[in-house]
């Protein structure tokens, strides 16, 4: 395709543009020295989201793998071990930043598109386990789960997770890059999910549609020691009221829109099975995010890609034989459709006896 006004983008969430109304909000928004403290604006949205989720304190990043990181560190000692689930975030696509930054080091259970059950997690864990073996300390679970499909973690198996780990002294942090999705697909109430963790991260720039910005968020303390190591990774900012206003606006604003995304990524998920039903079981989609199997197709996920993208249709191939779709705020119901009949023609022909 030559223009990109015609190409239907569903490589990620984070490929969302700042309405112009963000814009203007944005354009107008007080600002001040954060590192210093006087941006008024990211003041009041670090406030805000803190309370959101029943936390003392929260500190803007520019990242959400900042976020988890800056979490992570306040959880765990250099030496002393993480653990997670195979294919989260943080073990799969931070590029081994707990071990580079922090000295940390992580051992990973498998589940099943990422779906939690506490006793995975608890059979893996490792606590007090003295002075010749790695302790575990912290467990973090990511919801919804990215490499799982959007996956909702059930809030009966993070409370039954807490419940068994906390006793043995073992911090919980929850990944909440979309937990926004979560929210909207379950209906769990954000002080909820926030009640069982000691740390969280949350990210702005994904389905709510900020251009930049994630939220670590936890006790003053540890926001405090937070600040400190965020300035020494170098994400001291200045006048970031102009991205916190993009904060504010996308939650004052985007959070129920999000029903839509999920929606729309039922309906390809319908129209993948409809053309090769082992690519995916459409039940299995709860949010934003669609994964397909090309197990048995004629085509890597790699070259299943670059047809796509011949025909418009950007997607992404996350390894042989998987492909990523997520819809966002920027795809509409007609692009939903044009999408859906393209990955029915591919699949079609990448399955054919």
């Amino acid at each position: 395709m030559s223009s990109n006004d015609s190409v239907i983008d569903l490589r990620s969430d984070t490929v969302t543009k700042p309405s112009a109304e963000m814009r203007a909000a944005i354009a107008s928004a007080p600002v001040g020295d954060d590192v210093y403290s006087d941006d008024p604006t990211v003041n009041s949205l670090e406030e805000r989201v803190a309370e959101m989720f029943g936390k003392e304190a929260a500190v803007f990043t520019p990242s959400g793998s900042l976020a988890n990181q800056l979490a992570i560190r306040m959880l765990v000692s250099p030496g002393e071990e993480l653990i997670c689930e195979t294919n989260s975030h943080i073990a799969r696509a931070e590029l081994g930043a707990a071990a580079v930054f922090s000295g940390i080091t992580t051992r990973t259970w498998l589940a099943e598109r990422g779906l939690l059950n506490a006793s995975d997690a608890m059979n893996l864990a490792k606590p007090n386990s003295g002075p010749y073996l790695v302790s575990t300390t912290a467990i973090a679970v990511e919801n919804t789960h990215n490499f799982g499909g959007g996956t909702v973690q059930p809030i009966s198996e993070i409370a039954a997770l807490r419940r068994a780990s906390q006793p043995l002294g073992l911090a919980m942090h929850l990944d909440g890059a979309r937990i926004w999705n979560a929210h909207i697909a379950s209906g769990t109430s954000f002080a909820e999910y926030g009640k069982h963790f000691d740390t969280i991260s949350v990210c702005l720039s994904k389905g709510l549609g900020a251009p930049v910005g994630s939220l670590m968020i936890s006790t003053k303390d540890r926001v405090a020691k937070a600040r400190v190591w965020r300035k020494r990774y170098g994400a001291g900012m200045r006048q970031i009221g102009i991205l916190a206003a993009a904060g504010h606006f996308a939650l004052d604003n985007n959070i129920p829109a999000l029903r839509d995304d999920h929606r729309r990524a039922r309906v390809l998920a319908d129209a993948c099975a409809a053309a090769a039903k082992s690519v995916i079981n459409p039940e299995t989609v709860q949010t934003n995010i669609v994964s397909l199997n090309l197990s048995g197709a004629s085509q890597s996920a790699a070259e299943f890609s670059a047809a796509a993208r011949e025909k418009g249709l950007w997607i992404s191939a996350l390894g042989p034989t998987f492909v990523r779709l997520v819809t966002h705020r920027d795809i509409d119901d007609s692009q939903i459709q044009r999408g859906a009949e393209i990955l029915q023609e591919l699949l079609k022909r990448a399955f054919v006896a």
